[in-house]
């Protein structure tokens, strides 16, 4: 994918999979999915609560790995990893809202916001810089088989 197309589908909205080093147990990276923001040219954000494994294994790490895909033909994805340029705690109220109008329509949105109100506000915000992007996109190959 040309730098362009990549951080377009980054920005897109997708379903992320968080990946951070996980060194207990000698077990592989913690990976989970979750919502995340992005602009082009920008910066990942994140969003967790302050005492999650996966808050305190980011910042024991200082780097996290975000991939998203598209699950249906042809398929695409793409993958970054970087440093945490920044963890804002609490999480603006602001940003909250942004992410969940985000994937939540107006209406849903306000209720998930208005019920979780009380577990949300023990969360903060992890923006982390792409360095490493890894992409693909399959629908060139997938355009020689249509008929």
């Amino acid at each position: 994918m040309s730098v362009e197309d990549r951080e377009a589908f980054l920005a897109g909205l997708h379903v992320g999979i968080l990946g951070v080093d996980d060194p207990r147990h000698d077990g592989g990276p913690l990976m989970v999915p979750l919502w995340y923001s992005y602009r082009p040219g920008g910066l990942v954000a994140i969003e967790t609560g302050r005492k999650t494994l996966k808050a305190r294994l980011i910042r024991d790490a200082g780097r996290f790995s975000l991939c998203v895909q598209d699950e249906s033909a042809p398929y695409r994805y793409v993958s970054v990893e970087g440093p945490v340029v920044g963890i804002e705690d609490p999480l603006p109220p602001a940003e909250r809202e942004a992410l969940a109008h985000r994937y939540l329509d107006t209406d849903t949105a306000s209720a998930y916001l208005a019920a979780n109100h009380e577990q949300l506000a023990d969360d903060i915000l992890i923006r982390m810089r792409p360095q490493k992007w890894r992409t693909a996109d399959f629908s060139a190959f997938a355009a020689e088989f249509d008929t």
